[in-house]
């Protein structure tokens, strides 16, 4: 992988290049804390102030939400981030992340802004106190939802040669969170540069984790080969150690895990603390920012403290000024982000005879063959198996570290593709079942899609093909349409194209042509099937409709027919076989309607071709409530839609493993016969 590939940054940098009082900056921005006692407690005293400021502008009503801060922490949050040197080093926090992002961007009018919602915050507004961007920051109030993310982010730097490092911080509440483990073992598999920080605070919410932890927490990462370090935020050498940590970890170029006992002083959020007194006392007088401030000569210190207090009142009338963060124009989606023409095919044409298991192979290998920023991820992809539906078939031998037979992490791998994404790659993920997308929807209901959702020029170009639908007797887990599930997502484009659409060409242009997180469904009949366009013509893509170019919608049949059917993915060959009959049997004029973009809905394009229809039939293998046809349906009556309109689909019922009783429960052609003539 060449180690010149563009790379988007994860965010914009810091906003604010206020200068800090005591400090210099690096050319991205990044505050320089030497090693020096008197450098880190004024930094470390800058971050408390901050921090207590926080609270007080929450006191005064100022502040709406949550907020959590990182008091008595301080030292413990700036060790790691501040040892990271390299112009590309990534930094990815949690829901306690104030100390993080101060030691990386050195934003403090961005943080105090940004908490309060006014247009000075480093987000506008938009994430608050858990949610901040800025560089090669990011932070999610998601416990451990970022894990795999980084591991993404650090395989990234691997692939580039960059020499930087992730660095994933956690705290020990998190250490119950499967996926942690997920990430773990990928970064470990991938000997990828991810460096897991775990904050020991003793406590979660207000659960003491000594409850809820079994076993060492350093056995965690033997358990992985992971190198492990413990040290204490009241060491007098603390920094100089995690110092040492971080250059042997880039030396080693692998993973590894790092804990950080410390102790939190203030409350979870803003004000459940159940500790007792003499606990808190104990902490308090534990407090390593204090005897930090006590190593330093009386006037040295007040003078710190004098000169972060004049500092940390500038930032707060600085935000205090700041107007209300607006949206200049209410936005309808997610969608802002340019997307290319398509232009020519990036594919070359499937021959006739061409079925679309083979296009879709023929896409892959294009794509890895023309682009060396696409990766192939998944479970069993590679030789002699080639995936459970042989799509990936012959790709890993001559895409050799480009086609990844990964676990079965599906929570990990799409965190890891999210990071490959973010990092300037196009990752194409297989899921083995539509059905598993179930175990990797937080990664794409938290994360990916609010990258691009909630910060500017956040391109997340991720593919996730998966194989759905049932007539196979697979059972009721591996056997589900889920496109009602994914279709709800806002900022989720799911595409899912029919054999009489060009499906590998769609699949590369989802690829290299949307900057948006794709699910790419493929029915598991439609492997077989011959890509045939079959009469079928393109609607013209109306005004407004995103994505629409790239992903048609197909018409067949006359200018005024009796009744529209509309269909999509595995549904299209048991309406014609419906339409075949209706036309013979029933004398009746059939159109057929069939969208490959089912999310977000083009509606100009399909809404207005269907308005002056007088009957519509929608046809879906999912279950009918609340799901696609319940939609377009909706969008219809919105419209004003005045004829007749008909939905059918699968019962909200578990798909049967029995072949007799899956028959009864997906609509085939006898009942879509049944159904449309009930319509006359």
């Amino acid at each position: 992988m060449p180690a010149s590939m563009d790379r988007a940054p994860i965010a914009h940098a810091a906003k604010s290049r206020m200068p800090l009082p005591g400090f210099d900056r690096s050319a991205d921005g990044k505050p320089l804390i030497g090693l020096r006692a008197e450098d880190l407690f004024a930094f470390g005293h800058l971050i408390r102030l901050t921090e207590q400021l926080i609270l007080d502008q929450f006191s005064r009503g100022l502040v709406s939400g949550t907020t959590h801060t990182c008091l008595g922490q301080e030292l413990a949050a700036m060790a790691v981030v501040r040892a990271l040197d390299h112009p590309d080093d990534a930094v990815l926090s949690n829901h306690r992340n104030h100390g993080h992002f101060l030691a990386c961007t050195g934003d403090f009018v961005g943080l105090v802004a940004e908490i309060m919602g006014r247009e000075a915050g480093v987000c506008r507004g938009r994430g608050g106190s858990q949610h901040l961007a800025s560089g090669h920051f990011h932070s999610n109030g998601v416990q451990g939802g970022m894990t795999g993310i980084g591991g993404g982010l650090a395989l990234a730097r691997k692939l580039e040669g960059s020499g930087a490092l992730v660095a994933t911080i956690v705290g020990d509440g998190t250490l119950g969170q499967g996926l942690l483990y997920e990430s773990m073992n990928l970064a470990s598999v991938w000997q990828a540069p991810l460096l897991v920080v775990v904050e020991n605070n003793g406590i979660a919410q207000t659960t003491y984790t000594r409850e809820t932890i079994g076993g060492g927490i350093e056995a965690r990462g033997a358990a992985f080969g992971l190198p492990t370090w413990r040290f204490a935020d009241d060491d007098p050498e603390f920094f100089a150690k995690v110092a040492t940590v971080v250059v042997e970890l880039r030396a080693r170029g692998g993973p590894g895990l790092l804990v950080l006992d410390t102790r939190r002083m203030g409350p979870h959020s803003k004000g459940d603390d159940l500790r007792d007194g003499e606990e808190l006392d104990g902490i308090r007088r534990r407090d390593p920012l204090t005897a930090l401030g006590r190593r330093l000569p009386d006037r040295v210190r007040e003078d710190i403290e004098a000169r972060n207090a004049r500092f940390v009142e500038q930032v707060r009338a600085l935000a205090d000024a700041s107007p209300e963060a607006t949206y200049d124009e209410v936005p309808r989606h997610v969608f802002t982000l340019p997307t290319p023409q398509r232009g020519a095919a990036p594919a070359p044409d499937v021959a006739p005879g061409t079925s679309v298991r083979q296009a879709l192979n023929a896409a892959l290998h294009h794509l890895l063959e023309t682009r060396p920023d696409v990766l192939v991820l998944g479970q069993d992809l590679h030789e002699p198996y080639g995936g459970a539906f042989k799509v990936t078939q012959g790709l890993s031998t001559r895409f050799a570290g480009r086609v990844i037979s990964t676990p079965i992490s599906e929570a990990g791998v799409t965190g890891a593709s999210i990071g490959l994404a973010l990092a300037g790659f196009r990752p194409v993920m297989e899921v083995m079942f539509a059905d598993f997308l179930t175990l990797c929807m937080d990664q794409l209901y938290n994360h990916a899609v609010k990258f691009p959702g909630m910060f500017d020029d956040m391109p997340v170009p991720l593919v996730v093909r998966t194989p759905c639908g049932g007539r196979r007797g697979y059972g009721p887990t591996h056997s589900q349409s889920p496109e009602n599930l994914l279709g709800s997502v806002p900022g989720l484009t799911v595409v899912y194209p029919s054999h009489r659409h060009q499906p590998g060409r769609l699949l590369a242009d989802a690829t290299l042509h949307w900057p948006y997180p794709v699910v790419f469904l493929e029915h598991k009949l439609l492997y077989g099937e011959k890509v045939d366009a079959a009469g079928y013509a393109e609607l013209a893509p109306a005004v407004g409709d995103v994505a629409a170019p790239l992903f048609p919608t197909l018409r067949r049949g006359g200018v005024d027919p009796d009744v529209t059917i509309v269909a999509y993915g595995g549904m299209l060959p048991v309406v014609e076989a419906a339409l075949q009959r209706l036309q013979d049997e029933e004398e009746l004029d059939v159109e057929v309607v069939a969208p490959a973009l089912l999310a977000p809905l083009p509606r100009g394009t399909l809404i207005g071709h269907l308005l002056g229809r007088r009957r519509v039939a929608i046809v879906e293998e999912s279950h009918a409530e609340y799901g696609i046809a319940a939609e377009i349906a909706a969008a219809l009556a919105e419209g004003g839609f005045k004829g007749e309109l008909l939905r059918i689909g699968t019962p909200p019922v578990p798909i049967a493993s029995a072949r007799s009783l899956e028959r009864q429960l997906i609509p085939d052609a006898d009942a879509i016969v049944e159904r449309i003539v009930e319509m006359f």
